[in-house]
């Protein structure tokens, strides 16, 4: 009794079902053939299962991916792990993930068994079981209360009846008893049962290994199988499928959010279960495929071209293109010899209380109208620029102080050249020097053209153009 353990949750013999998949058929011949082959590939890449230090082909390719993976993916990373965890987790490091990935291989069979366990049940390999859990499910469904036993029933009936049944076996046919039922009595004849990790290089490590690749497969392919279903109605590659579907989505969430609580949840949920586990059934799997051969199919078609009608008669996109105004100030610069001078067309007005203006930077801009072009995403709906007619109106808006409004002519905002008396600033003593307040004075005076000789204006001048421009479409946005 003393060589006596129990199987392990991972010790299976039936692997779990892969979603077929169009690959190359393999013979048995060849199989037997490369196992070895396949057994020694492992061997070498776990020999240094117990040796901690890396060799000098893992350093050389940590150092290659150190090259292809950014600096600022592994940092933006390992601060998501330390908020998310609380602890600082390390890096990627090959030994570690060899290390790490052997230790989960050893413990994962239990989810394996789980989701074989489940498959036989949905599949009605064994009936009664099928039954039996249906009838669970019905009991919860028309009482939801059951769900707070189900957690203490599994650990009865999954963890310790069978842990105690292991302690306290039968007895042997041998013995001979006038009772041949199973007796709990007396001291326990067997070691406790415990779930170990299984042995490397196993026939339990390569099951996991099997069950993780095709696992790794089916989550592959209902992936892609998900994302070529939901992904061309709902990215709004086609505008009318993708509004009927926010149409339908957004009317659904309104009648629920209203008739929710009158919806007879736990009937909805009961034929769902059934459902779902009647789909599993063989033969009527079998009657599912006649009855959509011979009565969807030939309809199909109809009902796509309907859907097509419908959406493109009663869903009307509004095709118009947004627009917006644009503007552009043009800089002038009085010389030495009193006379104005282009200088270029900014997208600020420069004016004598800007920040680029007391920190005395030059304005950024361009030198030429022509090089004006529109915002990212956007295109001239225009053909020429237009001279804002409107001048007082910007400057008020901006609340520009210092400057002179041309209200008639070519409507320059000229900066005001004041005295010593009459400066917009002030000067104010601090312990490091001198500090610009401004004063408050009017904010800004309103002038004409005869008004250029008066010596009373600055060395800038502007005007305001403008333009309006519209969204570009993405057939004509450039890649």
């Amino acid at each position: 009794m003393d060589n006596y353990s129990p199987d392990a949750f991972s010790n299976r013999d039936e692997p779990i079902p892969l979603i077929p998949a169009s690959q190359p058929d393999i013979s048995e011949d060849e199989g037997q053939l490369h196992k070895g082959d396949v057994k020694n590939s492992v061997k070498k890449a776990l020999g240094r299962k117990h040796d901690n230090r890396p060799s000098l082909q893992d350093k050389l390719l940590e150092k290659l991916l150190q090259q292809v993976i950014p600096d600022e993916d592994m940092s933006s990373n390992q601060d998501h792990n330390h908020l998310s965890s609380g602890v600082e987790r390390p890096s990627f490091n090959i030994t570690t993930m060899s290390a790490n990935f052997r230790r989960f291989n050893s413990r994962i069979g239990v989810v394996f068994v789980f989701q074989n366990k489940i498959l036989r049940l949905l599949s009605w390999r064994q009936w009664t079981h099928t039954l039996s859990f249906l009838a669970i499910y019905t009991f919860v469904c028309l009482d939801p209360y059951l769900l707070s036993v189900l957690p203490l029933i599994g650990v009865l009936l999954a963890l310790l009846v069978p842990s105690f049944i292991t302690r306290h076996p039968e007895a042997p046919n041998t013995i001979s008893s006038s009772s041949y039922q199973y007796s709990p009595n007396g001291p326990p004849i067997a070691p406790a049962p415990t779930v170990k990790p299984v042995k490397e290089l196993s026939k339990d490590f390569f099951r996991n290994m099997r069950d993780l690749q095709n696992c790794m497969e089916d989550f592959s392919r209902v992936h892609d199988q998900l994302i070529a279903a939901l992904t061309p109605s709902t990215n709004f590659s086609n505008e009318l499928l993708s509004s009927t579907l926010f149409l339908f989505c957004f009317a659904t969430a309104s009648f629920m959010f209203i008739a929710s609580h009158l919806m007879p949840w736990r009937l909805i949920f009961l034929v769902i279960g059934w459902a779902i586990a009647a789909l599993g059934n063989p033969i009527i799997q079998q009657q599912m495929l006649t009855v959509k051969e011979e009565h969807v199919v030939p309809h199909e078609q109809q009902a796509k071209s309907w859907l097509d009608s419908w959406i493109a008669n009663d869903i009307i996109l509004d095709s118009a293109p947004e627009t917006r105004e644009v503007e552009i100030f043009e800089l002038q610069h009085l010389s030495t010899a009193d006379e104005w001078e282009d200088w270029l067309f900014s997208s600020s007005p420069y004016d004598p209380l800007s920040e680029v203006r007391l920190s005395v930077a030059r304005p950024k801009g361009t030198r030429f109208f022509e090089d004006v072009q529109p915002p990212r995403g956007w295109e001239w709906s225009e053909k020429k620029w237009a001279l804002d007619l409107w001048s007082r109106e910007w400057v008020e808006e901006r609340i520009i102080t210092g400057v002179e409004v041309e209200t008639e002519g070519e409507r320059w905002v000229y900066d005001i050249k004041y005295g010593k008396e009459q400066s917009p600033y002030i000067e104010m003593p601090t312990t490091k020097g001198t500090e610009t307040k401004i004063q408050s004075m009017p904010s800004w005076e309103e002038g004409s053209d005869v008004d250029t000789g008066s010596g009373r204006r600055g060395e800038w001048r502007r005007r305001r153009w403008v333009r309006m421009v519209k969204r570009r479409s993405h057939s004509t946005q450039p890649s």
